[in-house]
């Protein structure tokens, strides 16, 4: 990606999609053994969350199973970033730090984000895992996120506007509310990403909006979708160890995410496991 335009130009550029990385057949090839690594690390992850297991120790499970793999994970050392994983626990929604002192709880909720580098391309994903017996409630919010993800991703088709993928997330995620009798918000000021050589790139996918903005989708395009929702208001605060971002209202989150290629046969789930097809056709 060329990252160098600026001003007038570059906005339109980038509002056209020009500056947006567009990876070959076999590049993207790369990705998604990137992507099941990360499916792989995430599923090992879950299998070992479980009360009275901390947070560093989830970490120390990703980070192994990344570095096994002979890849390297995406988010230590990211602009100072201390952990493998994000690992944000019941009202954090993103970008929490690993903890030895986090310990999870029956009830508690944790949200764990994903990357790995393999062969210089990335994967990223994110879910959120219940531990122990869970509030009904909680488990419906993580469904409802869950769902708006589906939603965002059925939409990553050539052709497509960006923001068409940021109305299916809110439209997903407004239907939920009103089937679940629910208020759920939807973080504004994190979204997805461009991924491929880098982790983060143009372009910048909001999870609300209205449809039929932004760039077009094209062939080889790559994107990670990833809503965030909330109980309740959607107003965030950054705590002071400058990553950690919780619900002002201490209400609880939740957070998933797929890697997203697209292709001319469907979204191509670049982060589902190596054993699935991941390929969503028309």
């Amino acid at each position: 990606m060329n990252s160098g335009r600026t001003g007038l130009l570059g906005a339109i550029a980038r509002y056209r999609g020009r500056d947006i990385e567009l990876k070959t057949p076999g590049q993207l090839q790369a990705m998604r053994a990137a992507g099941a690594l990360v499916a792989s690390t995430l599923a090992a992850v879950v299998e070992q969350t479980k009360p009275g297991v901390s947070t560093a120790d989830l970490d120390a499970v990703a980070e192994q199973t990344i570095r096994a793999a002979g890849a390297v994970p995406s988010f230590l050392g990211y602009h100072g970033f201390p952990g493998s994983i994000c690992a944000s626990v019941n009202e954090q929604i993103v970008h929490g730090i690993p903890s030895p002192s986090l310990v999870l709880a029956e009830g508690d909720l944790i949200s764990v984000d994903c990357g790995a580098i393999l062969e210089g391309w990335h994967g990223d994903a994110a879910v959120t895992i219940p531990v122990g017996n869970v509030a009904a409630a909680d488990l419906a919010l993580s469904e409802a996120c869950r769902g708006a993800l589906a939603a965002g991703i059925a939409a990553v088709r050539p052709g497509a506007r960006l923001t068409d993928v940021s109305f299916a997330i809110q439209e997903a995620c407004r239907e939920a509310a009103n089937r679940d009798g629910a208020d759920y918000g939807i973080v504004a000021e994190y979204g997805g990403h461009g991924i491929g050589t880098s982790m983060h790139m143009d372009p910048f996918l909001p999870n609300h909006g209205d449809a039929g903005h932004g760039p077009k989708l094209r062939p080889g395009m790559a994107l990670a979708v990833e809503p965030m929702l909330t109980a309740g208001d959607p107003e965030t605060v950054e705590l002071e160890d400058g990553w950690t971002v919780v619900t002002a209202s201490g209400g609880r989150a939740v957070h998933w995410e797929h890697t997203v290629a697209v292709t001319e046969d469907g979204p191509w789930l670049l982060t589902a496991p190596a054993d699935e097809d991941t390929v969503l056709g028309s």
